[in-house]
């Protein structure tokens, strides 16, 4: 039985829809949440989100309600940047939808921003999940996965570490000690102190923007609230110049957070990008996105587990960006703090492309680690690209005797001797052009660099049982699907802490085959056959992904049948 995990990708609503009956799983996101009690989306009241906040002036968008309830009796319309204010929450119920207006290529993208201090409970369940998704997508499963960009995206803001820094290029002025002028996609401080800043994509004219705290007053604890089944779908609308929003943007968010079972689905920009903080997150889907599926930078220190990601086919999208992009110290101020996550048990897949990304260098990377980052990566999988590992090296105009490769090799650029502090390890690569590059070249790489590759337990193979990286898609029609799923399973001695987040492993890729999919019962289980080959809960007799009175009922039928 075939592992494919996109069998149903042909309806292109793609993975955001769960179901509750075999029977109606091409109409099943008509009846999303109807588990929870929700009516057919079809039947839902339209409900302007900006009817629940501030109109006009500086608090423009801000929610009125001191904890504003969405319920899934009704569909509501993101039309305008909405925020949840210090002191207010906004509650999400499950199987609720939320459909974003497009607003063109302005400052005005429409987007929810969770402000520091502020909380958002989005806790949707395997059958109830909440979407995120553009006003012109039905729920029927026709809307293209190649419509991007048709709304902005979720920004949560918190008061956990990071290594933001005046440095010399952002100096604060005016008045108030913001920005004179507004700044789109920077790297700025404010006020004149390290560790705040104005989240990318937004104006550094509104204070409502800032992340982070004071040096001494981070809180790595900080809790922003849950988003739990949370499905963001067709986002990362342009709000300038080659800058567009990510799917889901993590500003100092604090391990206090809950992030499970998100995915984020044809987005303009990168799927997830934490700029520093310390939350961690498992169970991510990132599919479909033109940049880097997942981006981490400013200090990012969290926890990651059990990733699926997957690159639009090369035909219709060439370019496209890295699996993973590394940064520790976009400032180049050499902070004691760097980026440093822990990842353990994703699967990456790209699509082969050796053609430059928009705005040049030398991808697509599977995991391209500058910018001094640290950070552990283990129990992988990485497929298909142009390179599996690229690691920066150059200096360039960089103080200090430190970049990513010599973080990794162990040894600066004068030789001397470093306590390794990227660790790439019980990873295996597959199907890429170049498994290993420095610098952006694989001429680059010395005998030495190999050795240490194959020391720390990564793998090169040209393929892997069981393991199906090609993929094509037109459209709404999928023309060759993948499988993620190796079979047998790949070994791993890299096993994960036992530290209470962590799920014990050992084995290589985000799926351990012959067990039920972390994806099925959510993720694809409205989409025609999209579970097939998953394996299933054995109660679940009608194969929708959920257990529940329609298996018993369908069980229950068959007695006092022969089975000659």
């Amino acid at each position: 039985m075939k592992t494919t995990l996109t069998k149903a990708l042909a309806l292109a609503a793609l993975v955001c829809a769960a179901g509750t009956e075999a029977s109606a799983q091409l109409a099943s996101q008509q009846n999303l949440g109807a588990d929870c009690g929700c009516p057919p989306v079809a039947s839902r009241q339209t409900v302007s989100l900006s009817s629940l906040a501030v109109i006009g002036g500086a608090n423009d968008g801000d929610l009125t309600a001191t904890n504003t309830i969405l319920t899934c009796d009704k569909t509501y319309l993101l039309d305008n940047k909405i925020y949840v204010p210090a002191g207010k929450t906004l509650t999400i119920q499950p199987g609720t939808v939320i459909k974003g207006v497009p607003t063109g290529t302005t400052l005005a993208a429409n987007a929810i921003l969770v402000q520091r201090d502020g909380k958002i409970f989005a806790s949707g369940t395997e059958s109830c999940p909440i979407i995120f998704t553009a006003q012109a997508d039905n729920l029927d499963g026709t809307y293209p996965l190649t419509n991007k960009g048709q709304w902005g995206g979720i920004v949560i803001l918190g008061k956990a570490s990071n290594n933001l820094t005046t440095a010399a290029n952002y100096s604060p002025t005016g008045a108030a000690g913001f920005f004179g002028t507004a700044q789109i996609g920077g790297v700025n401080s404010v006020n004149g102190g390290d560790g705040i800043g104005f989240i990318e994509g937004f104006t550094a004219a509104d204070a409502r923007n800032v992340y982070g705290m004071p040096p001494g007053q981070a809180d790595d604890n900080d809790n922003s609230g849950v988003l739990r089944y949370v499905c963001i779908r067709h986002a990362g609308a342009s709000v300038g110049a080659n800058n567009e929003l990510n799917g889901l943007t993590l500003g100092s968010v604090g391990r206090g957070t809950t992030i499970e079972n998100i995915e984020v689905v044809s987005n303009d920009d990168d799927g997830v990008e934490p700029f520093g903080g310390t939350v961690n997150m498992k169970y991510l889907t990132l599919m479909f996105n033109n940049d880097d599926n997942f981006d981490y930078d400013l200090g990012y220190t969290g926890k990651v587990q059990f990733m699926l990601s997957v690159k639009l086919d090369a035909a219709t999208f060439p370019g496209g960006d890295s699996g993973i992009e590394a940064d520790g110290d976009d400032n180049k101020a050499n902070p004691t703090l760097l980026s440093r996550p822990i990842i353990y048990n994703s699967t990456f897949i790209g699509n082969g492309s050796n053609t430059t990304p928009t705005g040049g260098g030398s991808g697509p990377w599977a995991i391209n680690a500058k910018e001094k980052t640290e950070g552990e990566i283990y129990s992988s999988i990485f497929a298909n690209y142009r390179s599996g590992l690229n690691l920066i090296k150059s200096l360039g105009t960089r103080t200090g005797t430190v970049e990513a490769y010599h973080n990794w090799f162990g040894q600066d650029n004068t030789g001397a001797a470093i306590t390794p502090r990227l660790k790439i390890e019980c990873n295996t690569f597959v199907g890429n052009t170049a498994p290993i590059t420095v610098g952006g070249s694989a001429a680059n790489v010395l005998a030495a660099d190999n050795t240490k590759f194959a020391a720390d337990g990564n793998v090169i193979a040209a393929s892997v049982a069981g393991l199906d990286f090609n993929f094509a898609a037109s459209g709404t029609t999928v023309t060759d699907q993948y499988n993620a799923v190796p079979n047998p399973q790949l070994a791993s001695t890299c096993v994960p802490p036992a530290d209470g987040f962590f799920v014990s492993t050992n084995y290589r890729g985000a799926f351990r085959p012959g067990q039920k999919s972390w994806l099925s019962n959510w993720s694809y289980s409205a989409l025609l056959d999209a579970t097939n080959g998953l394996v299933a809960c054995p109660t679940d007799i009608n194969l929708d992904g959920i257990t529940n009175t329609n298996d018993f009922l369908d069980l229950v039928g068959q007695f006092g049948q022969s089975c000659d």
